[in-house]
C-alpha cells in the first residue's frame, strides 16, 4: 500500500488538492502568511484550509513554539504525502503533453552558488526551445543542496564535489577548475610554480563553511600538512573578489567564477593548481525522471562545454573575460 493509499484510508473526510496545496506551502515555508503570499490569498483563507485538513485527519499537522512553526509527526509524514502526489501529478501532465506532441510541465532544479555564472545560459537555451516548461531554480550551497537531496526536493541537483556518503547518479557535463586569485599588482602575480607553502604565508580569504570550493581547498591543505592563514570567511563569490581586488589577500575561486570586470585579480601559477574538478548533473539513483527532467539533462551534456566560462591571462598577471 502506498503512503498516499494509506492516508486515504486514515481521512475522516477526503482532502481536497487545494487544501493539501496549502499544507505544502505553509509546510515549506514555515509560515502562514508566506504561504498565503505564495497563493494569492489571505492569510485566514490558510488557516481555515489547514484546520479543515488537520480535522479530517484527527491529528495536529503543525505546532508552534514561540514564533516558530514546527511539523509534527503527522505533518511530516502529510507533506512527504504531499510531494508524492504533486509529484505523480506533474509526471501526468507531462505525459499527457507527451501524448500531444509537446514539451511541457515542470523542472524543479537546485545548483551550488557558483552555478550562477553559467547555469542561467543554459537554462535559457533551454527555455527558448521549450517555451512551456515552468523552471523553479534554487541556487544555494553546499549543506543546503545535500538536505534538499535527502527530501528529494528537486528534479536535479548541479554541483562539483557529490556527497559521497548518498546513493546518487552523476552525470559531468562540463570542467570546473579551482584557480589561487591574487590582486593582480602583488607579487604573487608574476611568481612562477609557486609553492603551498609560500601560498600558506598570504593572508587567505576562504568561503564559508559548507561550500563545496572551501571543502576542496582543505583537503588539499591538510594532504600537504599545511595550515594556511586563514584571515576571513566570506560567503559568496563576488565578496571574495573584491576583497582580493581591495588587498585583503588571496583565495581560491572557481574558474567559472572569473567573469566580468574583475581586471584587478590574476591567476596565480601555482605549483598544485588548479585543482581539477568537473560539474556534474545529480540525482538520487532510482529516482524516476519526468520527460522534462529527462530532456534538460540531454541539454546539459550536449551544451555544457560550450557554456565553459574561460578566462584569458595576459602574463599570468590579469584576467579579462572572453
Amino acid at each position: 500500500m502506498s503512503r498516499a493509499d494509506a492516508l486515504g484510508e486514515r481521512l475522516a473526510i477526503p482532502a481536497t488538492l487545494n487544501q493539501l496545496k496549502t499544507f505544502e506551502s505553509v509546510a515549506r515555508h514555515g509560515s502562514f502568511t508566506r504561504a498565503a503570499e505564495e497563493l494569492s490569498v489571505t492569510q485566514p483563507t490558510v488557516s481555515s484550509q489547514v484546520k479543515q485538513l488537520s480535522q479530517a485527519i484527527a491529528l495536529p499537522l503543525f505546532e508552534q513554539i514561540g514564533k516558530q512553526l514546527y511539523l509534527t509527526e503527522a505533518g511530516r509524514e502529510l507533506l512527504g504525502t504531499c510531494r508524492d502526489i504533486f509529484e505523480s501529478l506533474d509526471h501526468f501532465e507531462m505525459r499527457v503533453a507527451e501524448l500531444k506532441g509537446r514539451t511541457r510541465g515542470k523542472l524543479r532544479l537546485a545548483a551550488v552558488t557558483t552555478t550562477k555564472y553559467f547555469i542561467p545560459r543554459l537554462l535559457g537555451k533551454f527555455c527558448d526551445r521549450y517555451p512551456e516548461v515552468d523552471v523553479s531554480l534554487q541556487v544555494i550551497n553546499h549543506q543546503q543542496i545535500t538536505r534538499r537531496m535527502l527530501e528529494n526536493q528537486d528534479d536535479l541537483y548541479v554541483l562539483s564535489q557529490p556527497p559521497a556518503q548518498m546513493d546518487l547518479c552523476l552525470e559531468p557535463f562540463m570542467d570546473n577548475p579551482l584557480v589561487v586569485v591574487c590582486r593582480h599588482d602583488r607579487p604573487l602575480a608574476t611568481e612562477k610554480n609557486v609553492s603551498l607553502k609560500r601560498l600558506a604565508r598570504e593572508p587567505f580569504i576562504m568561503r564559508e563553511q559548507g561550500s563545496g570550493t572551501r571543502k576542496a581547498v582543505e583537503e588539499l591543505f591538510v594532504k600537504s600538512e599545511i595550515k594556511p592563514n586563514v584571515r576571513m570567511e566570506l560567503g559568496s563569490n563576488e565578496a571574495i573578489k573584491q576583497a582580493i581586488a581591495g588587498g585583503l589577500g588571496i583565495s581560491v575561486l572557481s574558474q567559472n567564477a572569473l567573469v566580468g570586470d574583475i581586471s584587478e585579480l590574476a591567476i596565480v601559477d601555482a605549483r598544485d593548481f588548479p585543482i581539477q574538478r568537473r560539474w556534474y548533473a545529480v540525482h538520487l539513483r532510482g529516482k524516476q525522471l519526468s520527460s522534462v527532467a529527462r530532456s534538460f539533462l540531454q541539454h546539459l551534456l550536449a551544451n555544457g562545454s560550450m557554456a565553459q566560462n574561460g578566462v584569458e591571462y595576459k602574463d599570468r598577471a590579469k584576467i579579462t573575460s572572453l
